[in-house]
């Protein structure tokens, strides 16, 4: 058994004058619920951060062990030249799709074991002539939701450098603009299946440990002119004493309450909240604010 607790956890974190996560099918401005005003951020763009942290981490790692914190989701190499690559590795016969069960068993058992993001968050792959079949990931995060409604702004941007001989010559200024979020404040909350982890990816307590670990630190090495300011400012994590768990996740989840200290202004800055924790939790559940 890889790991003996079910767990759930919630986290908070902000950006000053930033985009958190662009929408492309409206110009790349900040993602907004078109009927609340609340802002939201895609459990995509959030994974992404957790994967590239765990990249870097990884690099202090020993050659052995780094074999097991590889990412199988980036733009390096097609992903059917990786799950051919897991053939090679167990000696399986390669191009053989759909002949023998045993062997993509075997190919998605080695993509568990050699990649990270596999075992966490799962994978679809049972494309190309090597499929490796599908892994249910035990690691859940819902899309992020703004606390308030937010207030996008389009500023418009001047660029000394032009892009064609003609403007040059004129000394035309080039004009653009970026859509930016004064301040907001996102709350997302996840889930750790010990009972999937343990029927298919056999995730560690170090890959716990690690998870915890890159979402505090996400945004650390995610800075960008585009993002502007962003920190996790909370990180509760609500551990389970067994492995389906002691209590509904929604529950826990109401014991954190965030809202605002006035709400007649606009909110510009994390102290303009006030967050509040119920520690009384139901029988066989612990809370741990790691940040």
């Amino acid at each position: 058994m890889a790991i003996k607790n079910r767990y759930d956890f919630v986290m908070l974190f902000d950006v000053e004058n930033g985009n958190p996560n662009g929408d492309p099918d409206a110009g790349n401005a900040p993602r907004i619920d078109a009927e609340t005003g609340y802002g939201y951020i895609t459990d995509v763009c959030l994974k992404r951060k957790i994967r590239n942290y765990v990249e870097l981490r990884s690099e202090d790692l020993s050659a052995e062990e780094e074999k097991a914190y590889n990412i199988l989701i980036k733009p390096d190499k097609a992903l059917n030249i990786k799950f051919a690559g897991a053939y090679e590795a167990e000696g399986l016969k390669t191009k053989n799709k759909g002949k023998d069960p045993d062997d993509v068993k075997k190919a998605r058992d080695y993509m568990c074991r050699n990649y990270y993001d596999v075992r966490m968050f799962g994978a679809v792959m049972s494309t190309g002539d090597d499929p490796c079949g599908i892994v249910r990931g035990p690691v859940q995060i819902n899309f992020a939701r703004s606390l308030s409604p937010i207030n996008i702004q389009d500023v418009t941007i001047t660029r000394q450098a032009r892009t064609t001989e003609g403007r040059q010559e004129t000394g035309e200024t080039e004009m653009g603009r970026k859509s930016v979020i004064p301040y907001a404040l996102y709350r997302a909350e996840g889930y750790v299946s010990a009972a999937l982890a343990n029927k298919v990816s056999d995730i560690t307590e170090k890959d716990i440990e690690l998870l915890w670990e890159a979402i505090i630190n996400m945004f650390e090495h995610d800075h960008s002119a585009a993002r502007g300011k962003m920190c996790m400012r909370r990180l509760y994590i609500f551990k389970h004493d067994s492995v389906l768990g002691n209590c509904p996740s929604h529950i826990l989840f109401d014991k954190v309450s965030v809202g605002l200290k006035n709400e007649q202004l606009p909110p510009r800055a994390f102290s303009d909240y006030e967050i509040s924790l119920d520690a009384q939790m139901p029988d066989g559940v612990e809370v741990i604010e790691r940040l």
